[in-house]
């Protein structure tokens, strides 16, 4: 088992722990003080066929009672509509402001969990238990919670920091393919916009991360969380440097509107940074040479580069409804070079455009 604290306002916040099982859950949620608390778990109906019956049993003797709330697993469900029969087994449940929520599963859930516990008896606690690359990496730590509003991602939301993160990595042998690799497009993104020699690290260790290799798994997740804990700290509620966490994301974003929220989000991430990456290129910031080792990194990763059937204009026009607005400007992501990324105010309509031209065959 390993830990590390997150900080926020300069203060000891939260505890995430990397272990494999659960063994160690009841221990760090008995440091919640729930003795004669309700435990709810959150969860959709992949997860919950997997793990759910294992954590109520592990939580179920650290606490008064264990109940729970299964919803139909997809973004699909990242709704207002889900969010209030959540409130509704709350209320019946008579759970007050002392008692906690368990999120369990990926970012969907954390997020939505996340969002429920900010607003219900405006605030509760809750703690993260993410199932994925992508939401361990990501969503389960920085206190990001929300849903989509109608084609409109995360634009409903919080900042509510978890209690606590528990991270068993055992349960990245369930996912997919797919899902793992939608992870791996935030990691390789981590890496761009903040450590060259973790970039040069993840090149090296493809073969191992694809294949699982239990050590690799563990110090890319380390160093994952260390760049986004760092920036986290420094920039809670993204007023500043927080938003270089977006590298790749205003187009990604788009792009995962524009299918419906058919693809991963990890796959429309790697269209964003290859779109991002490109511009940086065309500004002379990256070399030809370095944009092109962008793209066979990501493509090695089986990350898509480039998609078709796109409308670039329809993709544009979407930005501009991206919560990350400032003023009617666009907060894009640059990269000044691999390893260090900025905000750039500037990049037009037009830019954006020939970025899609690139991706879009």
């Amino acid at each position: 088992m390993e830990q590390m604290i997150v900080n926020y306002e300069s203060k000891p916040c939260y505890t995430i722990t990397l272990t494999n099982g659960f063994q160690h859950l009841k221990e760090i949620v008995e440091t919640l003080d729930v003795t004669n608390r309700t435990i709810c778990i959150v969860t959709d109906s992949t997860v919950g066929t997997l793990y759910l019956e294992e954590v109520k049993y592990c939580l179920s003797t650290c606490c008064k009672r264990v109940i729970s709330f299964t919803f139909p697993a997809g973004e699909e469900s990242k709704n207002l509509d889900v969010i209030n029969r959540l409130y509704e087994t709350l209320i019946e449940a008579k759970m007050d402001r002392k008692d906690l929520l368990v999120a369990l599963g990926g970012g969907v859930v954390g997020d939505m969990t996340g969002y429920a516990a900010a607003t219900y008896l405006r605030g509760v606690r809750f703690v993260q238990i993410p199932t994925t690359l992508l939401s361990m990496v990501d969503s389960s730590i920085g206190g990001k919670t929300g849903v989509d509003y109608k084609a409109y991602k995360n634009m409903i939301g919080a900042f509510h920091q978890p209690s606590a993160v528990y991270m068993n990595l055992d349960t990245l042998n369930t996912l997919s393919k797919e899902q793992y690799r939608s992870g791996i497009g935030e990691i390789v993104k981590h890496a761009l916009i903040r450590d060259k020699d973790y970039y040069e690290w993840l090149k090296a260790n493809k073969e191992a991360i694809l294949g699982l290799d239990s050590k690799a798994i563990l110090h890319m997740i380390k160093v994952s969380l260390q760049i986004k804990k760092v920036v986290v700290e420094r920039d809670p509620k993204e007023l500043g440097e927080r938003a270089l966490l977006n590298f790749g994301h205003t187009l990604g974003h788009a792009i995962e509107k524009h299918m419906n929220f058919t693809m991963l989000h990890g796959d429309c991430v790697s269209l964003g940074i290859v779109a991002a990456s490109y511009l940086s290129y065309l500004r002379k910031l990256v070399s030809v040479e370095e944009f092109e080792e962008v793209k066979q990194t990501l493509s090695s990763f089986t990350l898509p580069i480039q998609i078709t059937g796109l409308d670039a204009g329809t993709i544009v026009k979407a930005t501009e409804s991206d919560k990350k607005m400032d003023g009617g400007k666009i907060k894009f992501i640059l990269l000044k070079k691999i390893g260090e990324a900025y905000i750039d105010t500037t990049v037009t309509k037009e830019e954006m455009l020939q970025a899609l031209y690139f991706v879009i065959k």
